[in-house]
């Protein structure tokens, strides 16, 4: 092999172990992201729960009307 072809072959090389290394990193975020999804639900119906027991009831909701 030339030399030219052998650089190139080991340019290739290193830059597919490089992306191999920013594939693994994205796969390991991705997987991070759904167990952080997958334990959402509970957090999100605290805060619903806790938003719903602020609500006033309609019978004593201040009047803006100028009566």
């Amino acid at each position: 092999m030339s030399d030219v072809v052998s650089a190139l072959l080991l340019a290739l090389a290193a830059e597919n172990a490089e992306l191999r290394e920013q594939l693994a990193s994205a796969q390991d975020m991705l997987v991070e992201t759904a167990i952080d999804a997958g334990n959402m639900p509970a957090p999100v119906e605290a805060i619903r729960t806790d938003r719903g027991a602020c609500r006033f009831p309609a019978s004593t909701a201040v009047s803006t009307s100028m009566s």
